[in-house]
């Protein structure tokens, strides 16, 4: 993170920089596809001239239309590979685009919301605005592969263990520098439909194989050889056609024996033909990355036993299915029936399979970690004033110097403090509307969340202890469902008093607690929940607008001197 100079000045230099040179790399790609589209049309019409003279009028020799002929295949061919430049230059414009718009904060409703991988009923996700338009998510995702994007809003659903968030933070700040790469997986991406589920290849990959003996590859491979043979003698050799009339009946009875589970094996394998591209393109970058840090050596590794690197065996594969493509043809269809062709090409399919399937989920594992490890990377790289938060093993706690909220642009941010823990286990906090108070709950828990994601934080520092969120700040009722406010309120803090008795320490953030009720009920219900997470040792944060219930909970009706409670006014 130390960079020469002003380190936000320096990102958005690079990104300007790079921009324009992409703009200027698209309009040349566009002039060079328009004089291509001329020359094609140009040479279309001087071939329908010479074919009109050479068929039509008979002034010219038959050899006349092979230039303009062969001239114009070729001009297809440089056509295709202009618009694929053209391409590639349009979405590395746009990948600078979406960086200098989350620089500048204007990036809300351009990236992945990740609606889809939001979980109902979570304790944080909602509240923390961590999915939808203009989320937390959004701002950093920039992952191209479904198996990526899941793995990243995993991160930020679940608390994480010391020594996993800072095998996390020591990948994201050597990856953070490397702006290429993130380029080259943001180009993979572009290259690929843009629903890529891998997890569909995974269930395809390790499904029961269909063809499991080695017979069937080996009568297969000596029916078309006789086959051939018994062509060869038929028309070099004049051995007549009862020889190829039999090879072929034995050939075609094969064939038919098997066409159920031959169609069965290519129709399955038709579907994650189109993931294998990006997939083969993403494991080939990263395992051709010099790493340093633990946890990428560790996911390169896994990518390098067993023999050939996962990329090449997928090539492989992708190979396969090209085959698989030919018949296809109308001209080779013919020759693919007397060969054998789709059974030659599922057989080998289901061989494929058989060698490397079991490890493909670890494949794609590792991809996507690291496609997750690089977007907190670029978040890094783009808020180089943000900070790696301190982890600690000790008592719960969460100490944090100048806090303010990601979502927020700088111009309008306010920092606090704020230190729970030990003596301090619950802040209650009161003040006027719109003075703040949930926003300041919304800026602790999406710090602790990015803490123990492994990114960094908004912040000039922050000692944590790894956590489990709980918050209670949006809450909303339901008529379909038969749920009043209050009762959606009392149901989510069920939830949080649940969450105390799991694998983590719980940081409580609730808003408003009980205000659906009288203030005389309030301070009874808010009393004896604040004594309930005390007793857990949990930390956290009260909002209130009733000054008395704040005045009255603390020291929480003087039985837990551990926990006292502080009073603050936000204002």
């Amino acid at each position: 993170m130390n960079h020469a100079g002003n380190p936000e000045s320096d990102a958005r230099q690079l990104y300007t920089d790079r921009r324009e040179a992409a703009a200027e790399e698209v309009a040349h790609w566009l002039v060079r596809e328009r004089w291509v589209s001329r020359a094609r049309l140009a040479t279309f019409v001087v071939g329908l001239l010479l074919g009109w003279m050479i068929f039509g009028s008979h002034q010219l020799a038959t050899a006349w239309i092979f230039p303009p002929v062969g001239l114009f295949v070729i001009l297809i061919v440089i056509h295709d590979r202009v618009i694929r430049k053209r391409f590639r230059a349009e979405r590395t414009l746009d990948f600078y685009e979406r960086g200098l718009n989350r620089i500048n904060h204007t990036w809300a409703g351009q990236g992945e919301s990740g609606d889809f991988l939001n979980r109902p009923g979570h304790p944080y996700a909602d509240d923390l605005d961590l999915f939808g338009e203009g989320s937390v998510f959004e701002l950093i995702c920039t992952a191209r592969t479904r198996a990526g994007k899941e793995t990243l809003a995993q991160w930020l659903l679940e608390p994480s263990s010391c020594e996993e968030i800072a095998a996390r933070q020591e990948a994201v700040r050597e990856l953070t520098p490397r702006v290429a790469l993130r380029e080259a997986l943001w180009l993979i991406g572009a290259e690929t439909p843009t629903r890529p589920a891998l997890g569909n290849l995974e269930t395809w990959a390790t499904a029961p194989l269909h063809f499991t003996s080695r017979t069937i590859s080996v009568v297969a491979a000596f029916l078309t050889s006789l086959t051939l043979v018994a062509f060869a003698g038929w028309i070099w050799s004049g051995i007549g056609l009862i020889p190829v009339i039999a090879a072929l009946g034995l050939q075609s009875t094969f064939g038919l024996l098997l066409r159920g589970r031959v169609s069965t094996v290519l129709g399955s394998a038709e579907s994650p033909g189109h993931e294998l591209i990006l997939l083969s393109h993403l494991l080939a970058l990263i395992e051709s990355e010099k790493v340093e840090s633990r946890r990428l050596l560790d996911l390169q590794s896994t990518l390098r036993a067993d023999g050939a690197p996962p990329s090449k065996r997928i090539s492989g594969l992708r190979r396969l299915l090209d085959l698989l493509d030919a018949p296809k043809n109308q001209f080779f269809a013919p020759i693919g029936a007397l060969l054998l062709w789709k059974t030659h090409v599922a057989v080998a399919l289901e061989a494929w399979r058989s060698r490397s399937g079991p490890g493909l989920q670890g494949w794609i594992d590792s991809a996507a970690e690291v496609e997750a490890l690089c977007a907190l990377a670029g978040y890094a790289y783009e808020n180089p004033d943000y900070i790696y938060p301190e982890l600690t093993d000790s008592e719960p706690c969460f100490e944090g110097t100048q806090l303010g909220h990601p979502l927020i642009s700088p111009a309008q941010c306010v920092s606090n403090d704020l230190a729970l823990g030990g003596e301090r286990q619950v802040l209650m906090m009161s003040g006027s509307n719109m003075s703040g108070k949930s926003t300041m709950l919304r800026t602790v828990g999406c710090a602790a969340v990015l803490a123990m994601a492994g990114a960094p934080v908004r912040a000039r520092s922050l000692r944590l202890s790894p956590l489990q969120v709980a918050a209670s700040i949006r809450i909303s009722d339901s008529l379909q469902q038969g749920i009043s406010h209050f009762l959606a309120e009392v149901q989510r803090l069920a939830q949080v008093v649940d969450l105390t008795q799991g694998e983590w320490p719980v940081l409580f953030l609730l808003d408003e607690v009980l205000h659906g009720t009288n203030s005389h009920d309030r301070r009874i219900g808010a009393g004896a929940l604040v004594r309930g997470l005390l007793e857990k040792t949990a930390i956290g944060i009260i909002t209130t607008h009733d000054l008395a219930l704040a005045e009255g909970n603390r020291g929480v009706d003087g039985q837990c001197a551990r926990g006292a409670v502080a009073v603050a006014e936000q204002s």
